[in-house]
């Protein structure tokens, strides 16, 4: 009889995952069980087809089940919720949603890809049909159309994170009047106030209302109550950030962390024969070397690389995040990387912060625009903690750079002199990131 690899969930970290190791054993039998209607597919596309940027919503499924089916040889079982696992019996229990009955299966390798669910507030209203989630593609074509006819109306989007700012864009490009709601004093918490600040500049000049500091209380037909006033709103997004899924392998004895996540060693795995990648499970910060909990695509990828090849029989390593993203609102680039000082603080490193504000392009050149660079590093030994980016077009990728260097491990002045590439489309002679270095020095 074949050995069983039963995988839980069907999005990055499960499907990544079954298909390493299928390319490592084509011998293995692989069962997964996905408790919704697709597999593989961009959640972080939503708000780029709400605003009209994607138009076809089908673009964002990366794999199809058919594909996962026909060309790999997956055993994808749409619509069977994993309700138990049992680490002595080496079985896993899953409700078939549609047929109502219980199937349970024998495992010889588990893999934990459950990945993470959106925070769902229980307040009165939240359950009205004008309130939308945006996690699914089922979220985004009910967002789609409700977008299509709201140009001039009141749009409330709660949640000041990225997917916030990302479906305020949305909204903002179709017309809406849009209000952005948080209980934060900043938006974009993963941010230092200073640079949060040129954010919240940046929508208010758009046109967004910004209600920080405003706990949500109610949701009506045509209004959000808050302890601060009613506010209207004709349609409600809530992006109030995920929790990762952690509860079902905590109740069959796996370990958890960080929001609830399941610890994993370097190898991805929970337990002997037992991995899990993605959402639902945490990682290393390297600077810090401390576990945190970062949901991001790019990480459950990685993560699951490397548990598709030890699920494979080989001997993969996890080396650690560092918590790259970027993201927009309209014209403005907002990227960060490592540590911001608040996060320095909390590890209780003795850090300090150099802001430089510089141009996208050499002055003179057409559509060139401003830049700040934030870099954070440890007083005395000069380490690189980390970085952050707000600016104009062409400015958030440039957060690569100070990535790969904390990567590397560099002190801040190595970047006074890395030789990165000018010519006036594309960068002052001295590239903003050299700037901020210089002024560090």
């Amino acid at each position: 009889m074949a050995e069983r690899l039963v995988v839980i969930g069907g999005d990055a970290g499960g499907m990544a995952a079954a298909s390493g190791a299928r390319r490592a054993r084509p011998d293995l039998e692989i069962v997964v069980f996905e408790k919704g209607v697709r597999t593989s597919y961009a959640a972080c596309g939503i708000p780029f087809h709400v605003g009209g940027e994607v138009p076809d919503v089908e673009s964002l499924v990366a794999r199809s089940p058919e594909a996962f089916r026909s060309r790999q040889d997956i055993d994808v079982r749409l619509r069977h919720e994993a309700v138990a696992i049992d680490l002595d019996a080496r079985t896993v229990e899953a409700r078939d949603l549609d047929g109502e009955t219980n199937v349970v299966l024998d495992f010889d390798q588990l893999m934990y890809g459950a990945g993470a669910r959106p925070v769902r507030p229980d307040w009165p209203g939240v359950d009205l049909p004008h309130v939308h989630m945006a996690h699914t593609l089922a979220d985004a074509s009910g967002l789609a159309t409700a977008a299509a006819g709201i140009a001039g109306r009141p749009v409330a989007v709660v949640g000041g994170g990225y997917i916030g700012l990302e479906m305020a864009e949305a909204f903002l490009a179709r017309g809406a009047r849009v209000t952005v709601f948080d209980i934060a004093p900043q938006l974009l918490r993963n941010l230092d106030a200073d640079m949060a600040a040129l954010v919240a500049a940046e929508a208010e000049r758009l046109g967004v209302e910004l209600l920080l500091e405003h706990h949500i209380s109610a949701i009506e037909a045509d209004r959000v109550v808050t302890e601060k006033g009613e506010f209207p709103a004709d349609l409600v997004v809530l992006g109030m950030g995920v929790t990762p899924n952690g509860e079902l392998g905590a109740a069959a004895g796996l370990a958890t962390g960080v929001r609830g996540a399941l610890v994993v060693d370097d190898h991805q795995q929970a337990a002997p024969g037992v991995y899990a990648a993605g959402d639902c499970c945490e990682s290393v910060q390297r600077v810090t070397g401390r576990p945190t909990w970062i949901a991001l695509g790019t990480v459950a990828n990685k993560q699951a690389r490397v548990a598709g090849a030890n699920l494979g029989g080989g001997d993969a390593t996890f080396p650690g995040v560092l918590g790259t993203a970027i993201t927009k609102l309209c014209d403005t680039e907002v990227a960060r990387t490592g540590l911001t000082m608040a996060e320095a603080a909390d590890a209780g490193i003795d850090a300090v912060a150099t802001v430089a504000e510089a141009s996208t392009r050499a002055h003179y050149f057409p559509g060139n625009g401003p830049i700040t660079v934030k870099l954070v590093h440890e007083r005395g030994t000069r380490r690189l903690l980390g970085g952050q980016i707000v600016g104009a077009p062409g400015s958030g990728k440039r957060i690569d750079t100070v990535a790969t260097a904390l990567w590397a491990g560099l002190a801040v002045d190595d970047l006074v002199n890395l030789d990165l590439a000018y010519a006036p489309p594309f960068s002052p002679v001295w590239d903003p990131i050299n700037t901020a270095a210089r002024r560090a020095d």
